[in-house]
């Protein structure tokens, strides 16, 4: 059996679904289901091998270096969309997270809050997708809990994914890096993860599917790493899109940007579907999208690197930081003028990640 994004799926749940084919307040409370789904939903699909212990912790090997520790969680409605789902979405997004302060990801922990009814063969998809996406990754999900809600109080599944990494290098790779002159690069077109979600949400449909752009970035930055590439700052793109990642640099380091508004690469699609929601394509959430920050020095260097990889073939150069003060981001048009380009006052896209 196929999900909408033809994506092999081993619906073979391991729980015996005659018995109990979808969650029940008894799976999280403590006693002999919740040791079940825990040893046969979890445990057989996140073999974290020497990790498995069966005690409250994973006890870990750290190499050498500085850590990078973050964690987030994830809410997305409907759970399957097009080019992904949560389970997928959870790993990749706190990977990501991790990727952009540099660091090679290493360990994830998993919380699942579940609400009774959920079928157990669509927690088996999520389970499974997310082994996929940890693998994809080089990732182990090492630990983690589950709990159960009442029904009609969780709205299927929501997940909590907490992440650590190693820091191998010797970059400050934050906003207080960032100086006037620096170019600024988006890894791919923009828009798509959040209209993704909304065109199935929605209801829409276009000549072509728009998939979500879900992937995980700790590769291709490292790739950039061991190149000698001095990156300065970097951010994915995710919730308010990529002018509510410039604005936030902007702030942090204290300095103007200029984005060049005919550079944004945007599909064609989006921009429809933007339209017709009457949305701006620029604040609308990507999963596999990051600006990066770097010298003009190393541009050609950068370019030359990101578009051998397949997460990087279509990399733009939008930009540059222009000026110490003000702290604002604007934004020119294919006529030349210009506006500021501002973060949104509340949320756009609700429950996209």
């Amino acid at each position: 059996m196929k999900d909408s994004n033809s994506k092999q799926f081993n619906l073979s749940c391991p729980i015996p679904i005659e018995q109990y084919p979808a969650v029940l307040l008894a799976h999280g409370g403590g006693g002999r289901l919740m040791n079940q789904l825990i040893e046969k939903m979890f445990f057989s699909a996140f073999d974290g091998g020497s990790f498995v212990s069966h005690h409250d912790s994973a006890v870990l090997k750290i190499p050498e270096g500085s850590l990078a520790f973050t964690t987030d969680s994830f809410v997305v409605r409907p759970l399957f969309f097009p080019g992904g789902d949560i389970g997928e979405l959870a790993v990749y997004g706190t990977v990501n997270d991790l990727a952009m302060s540099g660091a090679r990801p290493l360990y994830l922990s998993a919380g699942f809050i579940l609400e009774e009814g959920l079928p157990m063969e669509t927690l088996w998809r999520v389970v499974q997708s997310m082994k996929k996406a940890a693998d994809i990754a080089k990732v182990k999900i090492v630990t983690g809990d589950t709990k159960v809600v009442d029904r009609g109080k969780g709205d299927g599944i929501f997940i909590n994914t907490s992440g650590v990494g190693v820091i191998e290098h010797r970059l400050k790779i934050e906003p207080a890096s960032v100086e006037v002159g620096d170019a600024i690069l988006v890894n791919g077109d923009l828009g798509r993860h959040g209209m993704a979600v909304m065109a199935v949400r929605e209801g829409l449909e276009f000549e072509s599917e728009i998939k979500s752009d879900t992937a995980p970035l700790a590769e291709i930055i490292l790739a950039l790493i061991k190149n000698g590439i001095k990156i300065n700052c970097l951010r994915d793109l995710t919730r308010g899109g990529l002018a509510s990642a410039l604005n936030e640099i902007a702030s942090a380091a204290k300095k103007s940007i200029l984005i060049n508004e005919g550079k944004i690469p945007l599909r064609e699609d989006v921009k429809a579907a933007c339209e017709i929601l009457g949305l701006d394509p620029l604040h609308v959430a990507n999963e596999g999208r990051f600006a990066a920050f770097l010298p003009q020095k190393d541009l050609d260097k950068a370019l030359q690197v990101l578009k051998a990889h397949p997460l990087g073939k279509e990399t733009s150069v939008i930009g540059q930081v222009t000026a110490s003060q003000p702290p604002l981001v604007y934004l020119q048009n294919s006529i030349g003028a210009v506006r500021v380009l501002d973060m949104l006052s509340g949320e756009q896209l609700p429950r996209i990640c």
